[in-house]
């Protein structure tokens, strides 16, 4: 299936906007955007197809895609920033701040070490209501009170939503406003972005309606942090619709445009700055990317490299070739990415999911491109 691209490229970097026709030549993709940034600048900014799958919506430069968990590159940023006003360390244990979260062993479990995924309450093995994910406070209060799954700090495990709940009460706690009222405060609305956690209902008329893929994705062996965390019922809310989008969960609700996300994840690639807006300073950056732990993760099926919120480059390289490059994928094919060495950011979001859980063979493909164009 061919559609009609829109938007810019430079021509430098022609061999993007070819992988992009080549995707929906290939009848890859329903709609989607990617977009690049450059020492700052926008070079690439392309979408095309539909936002709905009867075909009838265009997918504009307007369009909002839930961005399942490359939220999480966002509110791994939101930490960092409070790391560096002084409020808070990667160091620190939780329960400093967030008292209640000492409990059932959990006492020494830092900072760090639950936004890389080590804390072990990835999710629920016994049953509970799937309702509970819109209850914010009773979310947090359960993993507050819940026993970890491994020792902590031995490995990680991939807390698909629950990691969301958990920087979200620990930013509440510690900056006294919400993760997303703070970031479309602070960054968002001065850098005029359209990225947001927790999204008013009179932009919901802008949101992709998505087509799921055919097949489930492939965990291995299944064992009980991996049902925890994704295999059953009630490891999801039902249903992902208007009352899910209003809501703040820093892991997995993410609404943004490509752009957007490329503009934000270019601060953290430059100086730190989007226009006269401060994101992060190149330092405290460098404390957020460094590596926490590596080894095989206990719920997705990769050996990984965990920054404190950001998923780091090696060993698998599904950001390029930059060994400094990190970022963070979501559920259907979404990411964002920032290489300091390069001076390069992008985004790819669409709403025709695949299986892939990271690393989607689209997105690989535009990123090849983008640094093929270097």
């Amino acid at each position: 299936m061919s559609s009609e691209i829109h938007g810019h490229c430079d021509p430098a970097f022609a061999p993007v906007r070819e992988a992009f026709e080549a995707n929906f030549a290939a009848d890859q993709e329903l709609g989607a955007r990617f977009s690049l940034v450059r020492n700052g600048e926008l070079v690439v900014d392309l979408w095309a197809g539909f936002a709905d799958k009867a075909r009838s919506v265009a997918f504009d430069d307007r369009t909002l895609t839930m961005v399942y968990s490359t939220t999480k590159a966002v509110a791994a940023t939101m930490i960092a920033r409070l790391v560096e006003q002084g409020k808070l360390a990667f160091d620190q244990p939780v329960a400093e701040v967030w008292p209640e979260f000492g409990q059932a062993g959990k006492q020494a479990v830092t900072v760090a070490q639950v936004l890389s995924h080590q804390a072990g309450i990835p999710g629920f093995v016994d049953q509970i209501d799937p309702a509970l994910w819109f209850d914010i406070p009773a979310m947090c209060g359960m993993l507050a009170a819940k026993a970890p799954m491994w020792p902590p700090g031995s490995a990680s495990g991939y807390h698909a939503l629950t990691v969301g709940y958990l920087t979200g009460e620990i930013f509440r706690r510690v900056d006294g406003r919400s993760l997303g009222t703070a970031l479309k405060a602070d960054i968002c609305d001065p850098a005029g972005l359209d990225l947001w956690i927790g999204l008013p209902e009179s932009e919901h008329g802008r949101v992709v309606e998505f087509k799921p893929p055919t097949a489930l994705p492939r965990f291995g062996e299944v064992t009980d942090p991996k049902r925890a965390a994704f295999l059953t019922p009630w490891a999801a809310p039902n249903g992902r619709g208007a009352e899910w989008r209003k809501l703040e969960v820093p892991s997995a609700n993410g609404h943004a445009t490509a752009k957007a996300l490329a503009r934000f994840m270019g601060a953290l690639a430059g100086d730190g700055f989007i226009g006269d807006v401060k994101v992060l300073s190149p330092a405290v950056r460098d404390q957020a990317r460094a590596e926490q732990i590596r080894g095989e993760d206990l719920v997705l099926p990769f050996e990984l490299s965990w920054g404190a919120g950001f998923m780091r480059n090696p060993p698998n390289f599904f950001f390029g070739p930059g060994e400094q490059t990190f970022g963070h994928s979501g559920w259907g094919g979404s990411c964002a990415f920032a290489d300091p060495e390069a001076g390069l950011a992008g985004s790819y979001v669409m709403n025709r999911q695949d299986v892939h859980l990271i690393g989607d063979p689209r997105s690989r493909r535009l990123i090849e491109a983008a640094y093929a164009s270097l």
